[in-house]
């Protein structure tokens, strides 16, 4: 559950730093929340979390 809450602010942040300074308009970054929405619904969403899990493991294991 942490994990999951820390993935969606730190996304939050990267979407507001991209509509602030890259010029992503906000009916752009609504239709990728959306388009996220709907994508959890679909059977590829387990693979996507397991990917993401993957991911925070494998950055958890390095050191440095």
């Amino acid at each position: 559950m942490i994990l999951s809450i820390s993935g969606v602010v730190l996304l939050g942040v990267i979407v507001f730093l991209f509509t602030r300074k890259d010029g992503l308009k906000i009916t752009h970054a609504v239709v990728c929340a959306l388009f996220g929405f709907y994508l959890a619904g679909t059977a590829v969403a387990p693979g996507i979390k397991a990917g993401g899990a993957s991911l925070a493991s494998l950055l958890d294991s390095i050191r440095f």
